[in-house]
């Protein structure tokens, strides 16, 4: 396998081992807010988030990704100079819009509050995270510039910051304002998006001077011509980032809908107000984000994916785009489907362990299964994308957002499900979606899933591994039990359970031949060494 094929997925290796890191980060940080608001304080907490990323992606307009692509385009053909060009109009527009819409929020948030959430004590919440968009959306134009390069590096460090800064600076807040009030608490935990955004800007601005300067020497030494008028520029930024922007509202928007819905069926189902707010809470604030964790994946290849198919598609290397596409989508597989059977067989375990809280793993057994079909089509979304089609996935997270609504809408308010509906609807709608993303990637560009290498292998390992999750779990229990208290004995026997399934899945993948040594020589760092340990235990197959 050519380094040009492997190229994207080192750069998504970065993204992707600096996003697990500050996903742990974000974990720790949640189990921290949970032990310190509650399920009622969590709930107060994530009444502004759906808000936020709505407007986030109406602000960035899809013009970061854009950016990635049109940048990717004119350096294959080292046009420096539009190069350059195409950044200081996407920056100026995003700073704009970031500023206008950051104020729509804050000046809003009454409204907002009484209308969409339908909670007055959700005003502070929004009011604190509404300085949060204006920083985002410029840094976002700063990480477009770099993904266009193919340099995932000053993302990655950008991500690592801004979640440190937001975390630390949420826990002090909330520390400070939870004697004075529950909802002056949660505004705190949100303010903390507003102070990592600032840091993550800071960092990302201090990389754009260090390559401007090469940027700007390499744009001197080329021959002069004719720029693009500044019209053209906007309106190809704008006929790219509109589809992106659409398809990007439709995930917010559902958990518009889901706040707009969830709480409202439940109380329909019998729940009092406070009882939905926390099982919402347990949905959204604890069983969600254990759920996108392995998304993180998905998500770096996926932004990875954008420049290296736009590279190929201008190189018009059809097979590339072939080969690179038949990457992407196995490794989607590989991890989403044993994280999926992981998260629904140690549900409970694992909500005790991060949040102390066991009626959570209720709503977690629910939507573990929406880890495989909401990582394939964040990452086919990244590979239509980049083919010059944003507006394909965009339309198919719309008739799966559908679904999932109507679905919703009436399971929720089935007293025996509860929330358990709610994320049963989600797993069906983002399977449509997924279904949909995967027939386009194969209509594009003629790629054909490999049914063994897709399916029947990887199936196989998961059904070892959950054999011997629930075997160690269960052991544990039994020899550690005597030794050890309550909470010491789940932490021990879940993370032993984990550890195990990771080790016999990888084991049972190179036992198989789901792994090749090109495949595992694709790992940055540690690739090597597991070529050389599989090859001692001679299961590594050649090719």
């Amino acid at each position: 396998m050519s380094s040009s094929s492997t190229a994207f997925v080192k750069g998504a290796a970065i993204l992707a081992a600096t996003g697990i890191i500050a996903r742990i980060v974000g974990a720790v940080f949640r189990i921290v807010l949970a032990a310190m608001l509650g399920d009622e304080g969590i709930g107060l907490y994530m009444y502004a988030y759906p808000i936020y990323s709505t407007l986030l992606v109406v602000s960035t307009a899809g013009i970061p990704v854009a950016l990635s692509k049109i940048m990717a385009e004119k350096l294959v053909y080292h046009d420096y100079q539009e190069a350059l060009r195409v950044f200081r109009i996407a920056f100026f527009i995003l700073t704009l819009t970031g500023l206008a819409i950051s104020l729509l929020l804050f000046l809003g948030a009454d409204f907002f509050a009484e209308y969409i959430v339908r909670d007055s004590q959700a005003v502070y919440p929004l009011l604190a995270i509404s300085p949060a968009i204006f920083f985002v959306t410029i840094m976002a134009a700063l990480r477009g510039f770099f993904q266009g390069q193919q340099n995932m590096v000053p993302t990655a460090a950008s991500q690592m910051l801004e979640q440190l800064v937001r975390v630390g600076f949420s826990i002090v807040l909330v520390l400070i304002l939870l004697p004075v009030s529950l909802e002056f608490a949660a505004a705190g935990a949100s303010s903390g998006a507003a102070a990592g955004g600032l840091g993550g800007f800071l960092l990302l601005a201090v990389f754009y001077w260090r390559r401007k300067k090469y940027l700007s020497d390499q744009a001197s030494k080329q021959l002069s011509h004719e720029p693009a008028p500044v019209v053209h520029i906007i309106n190809r930024l704008f006929r790219l980032a509109i589809p992106v922007t659409i398809g990007g509202l439709v995930i917010p928007l559902i958990s518009l809908i889901d706040l707009a819905v969830v709480p409202r069926q439940l109380q329909a189902a019998g729940f009092e107000l406070e009882t939905a707010r926390a099982l919402y809470g347990q949905l959204t604030g604890m069983a969600g984000p254990v759920v996108y964790f392995p998304n993180v994946v998905a998500l770096a290849l996926s932004i990875s994916l954008v420049p290296a198919i736009s590279e190929a598609l201008a190189l018009g290397e059809r097979e590339l785009i072939r080969r690179r596409s038949n990457i992407a989508i196995k490794l989607t597989i590989l991890f989403s489907v044993p994280a999926a059977a992981g998260l629904y067989l140690l549900a409970e375990p694992i909500t005790v362990l991060l949040f102390d809280n066991a009626e959570a793993g209720y709503s977690l057994a629910y939507m573990s299964w929406s880890v495989i079909p909401l990582c394939l089509y964040v990452s086919t979304t990244g590979l239509i994308q980049g083919l010059g089609r944003p507006i394909v996935p965009a339309l198919n997270m719309f008739y799966g957002g559908l679904v999932k609504t109507g679905l919703a809408w009436f399971l929720t308010a089935v007293p025996a499900l509860n929330v358990g509906g709610a994320a049963l609807a989600t797993v069906v709608g983002l399977g449509v979606a997924a279904a949909m993303n995967l027939y386009h990637v194969y209509y594009f560009t003629g790629w054909r899933g490999n049914l063994k290498e897709l399916i029947a292998l990887p199936g196989l390992a998961v059904a070892a591994m959950s054999l011997f999750v629930l075997v160690t779990y269960n052991v544990m229990i039994r020899i550690a039990e005597p030794f050890l208290s309550a909470g010491q004995l789940n932490a021990v026997t879940t993370l032993v359970a984990i550890i195990t399934g990771m080790a016999v899945y990888g084991m049972f993948l190179l036992l198989t031949g789901g792994l090749s040594r090109e495949e595992l020589q694709m790992v940055p760092m540690v690739g090597s060494h597991l070529i050389k340990l599989a090859e001692k235990l001679s299961f590594l197959r050649i090719s």
